[in-house]
Parts: C-alpha cells; sequence; structure tokens
C-alpha cells in the first residue's frame, strides 16, 4: 500500500535533519512560539534573538479617520496577522463592533491572516495563492472581473508603517482609489545587545532565518552597517521570501534557503532540507 504524503511527512520529521545544527531566529519573541516548535520538530537547536519589536504606530490619527470613515471603502486589504491584530484591536478600542465590516470585501495575504480573520468573526473573499504583492493585485483583479473592474473602487489597506509600496501604486493604476495607514511599526527591541547577538552567531550558529525585510535592516541597524557580510560570515541565510531575500541581497548576503511558499511551516522545512544533506568531510 502506496504510504501518504501526512505519513512521509511524518517519517521525515522523525529523521530529525536537523539534529546538531543550531538556527537563529530573528522574528519578534512574541511571535516567535510557532516558528521554534516547526524547527525544534526536526531536531534544530533554536535560538531567539528577535531583530524586531511590533508597537503601536506613532499616530493613530490615520488609522482613526480610516475607521470613522469604513463605509466609504469598498475593500479592506490584510497584510499580515500584525494587520489584523492592530486594526482590530484599535477599531473596537474607539467603540465599533466587527459587524460593521460585513459589507466590505475583505482580502487576506496568507492563511494565518485568514484564519485570525476567521477567529474575529470576519468573513474572507479572497486569499491570494502567491503572498507577494504581485499576486496579490492579480488576484483581486480576478475577483473584481478584470482591471477595469478595479476602477472606482476604494480600497483600505492597514499595514506596517514602513512597507512595500507596489500593491497600492497597482491598484492605483488600475483606477482605484487606495488608503494605506499605519496600523503598527516593526522598531529595534528593547535593550538589543550587538555583543549578545554577535556571541549567539560566532557560537557556532549554522543558520539565520529572516522573515521580513525589517528583521535584515534592523540586524543592519544594530551592527551599524549596510554590509552583513562580515557578520553572517559562515552563517546560511534563509528568507521566508523574494522580497526579503531581495533585502538581504542589498545587505550583502546571499540568501541560500527559500521555500516555495511563503509560510512559517515552509520556511522550517525549507531549513531542515537544506541541512538534511550530508556534510563534506
Amino acid at each position: 500500500m502506496p504510504v501518504s504524503k501526512t505519513t512521509e511527512a511524518t517519517q521525515w520529521a522523525n529523521s530529525k535533519p536537523l539534529s546538531g545544527r543550531t538556527v537563529v531566529i530573528t522574528r519578534a519573541r512574541a511571535q516567535a512560539d510557532e516558528f521554534v516548535a516547526e524547527l525544534e520538530q526536526f531536531g534544530a537547536r533554536v535560538i531567539i534573538c528577535p531583530t524586531i519589536q511590533i508597537d503601536d504606530p506613532e499616530s493613530f490619527e490615520r488609522l482613526d479617520e480610516a475607521i470613522s470613515h469604513l463605509y466609504g471603502y469598498d475593500w479592506l486589504v490584510f497584510t499580515s496577522v500584525n494587520g489584523v491584530d492592530h486594526f482590530l484591536r484599535r477599531f473596537k478600542a474607539i467603540g465599533h463592533e466587527v459587524s460593521e465590516i460585513d459589507d466590505l470585501r475583505v482580502c487576506a495575504i496568507g492563511d494565518a491572516t485568514a484564519e485570525r480573520l476567521r477567529e474575529a468573526q470576519l468573513h474572507v473573499d479572497v486569499i491570494p495563492h502567491e503572498f507577494k504583492a504581485e499576486g496579490v493585485f492579480e488576484a483581486l483583479t480576478q475577483f473584481a472581473g478584470g482591471q477595469e473592474a478595479l476602477r472606482g473602487l476604494n480600497f483600505l489597506i492597514p499595514r506596517a508603517a514602513v512597507a512595500r509600496d507596489f500593491l497600492p501604486k497597482a491598484l492605483e493604476g488600475a483606477g482605484a482609489r487606495v488608503d494605506v495607514v499605519p496600523a503598527y511599526r516593526t522598531i529595534l527591541p528593547d535593550q538589543q545587545d550587538r555583543g549578545r547577538i554577535s556571541a549567539m552567531l560566532a557560537g557556532g550558529a549554522d543558520c539565520i532565518a529572516f522573515t521580513s525585510s525589517s528583521t535584515v535592516r534592523n540586524l543592519a541597524q544594530l551592527f551599524d552597517t549596510h554590509d552583513l557580510s562580515m557578520v553572517l560570515e559562515g552563517v546560511a541565510v534563509a528568507c521566508i521570501g523574494d522580497v526579503t531575500a531581495q533585502t538581504a541581497a542589498e545587505h550583502g548576503l546571499n540568501t541560500e534557503i527559500q521555500p516555495d511558499q511563503f509560510t512559517i511551516p515552509e520556511l522550517a522545512r525549507a531549513i531542515a532540507r537544506h541541512f538534511e544533506r550530508p556534510t563534506s568531510c
């Protein structure tokens, strides 16, 4: 009888391809648990070394204004779980109910983002197959019935204070009106110690994993350099997707590990596959 894919995956995890390997993850500490668990199932020793901290925006003015005029939008686009959490927290804090979102179309980038919306009793109309902005624009275009159908629609995108601009520009190019408002920001963690990170990397780290462009940029800021190649010499670089890998390249890094699907479980599997190859003597 053929072995199921689930059984094969379990057997592969049980083989512990990351046994004896140390993986440094740069994700925010509050969001690291899933990644740690995924890596540890493959036998990795995981060091949590967050280079970002998720915080409120410097001002809620633009977000509050968008929320107060929610009836004027046709679409809400959430690019991350952070966007959902911070938008809804503020939404409720200023006296609104999630039922007010029922009449809007909702796009969620990634299954985790969609799941968080469903947990909040919100519907999801579109989950793009491709997580990059280009793929999101294509999915929205197909759902609407072509680019011409986007003309005149109003989009609200609550997201990080600093983020890539392709999606809003593409939507505006198709004739839509887009409001991108900061729902949160990524900052350097409090009391982050460059010496401590250097010691971690020098202590036999085999791999460092970046889950966003901010994690790369903040590490460079911490070391006061634009070129991280010397800082991470001898350490395999893993990036969750193309945009993060591009940012890594801009900081002198070569991405050796990148999953086909831009999710935390797939990134962990890609790291495991990379290291399951026997090392040469």
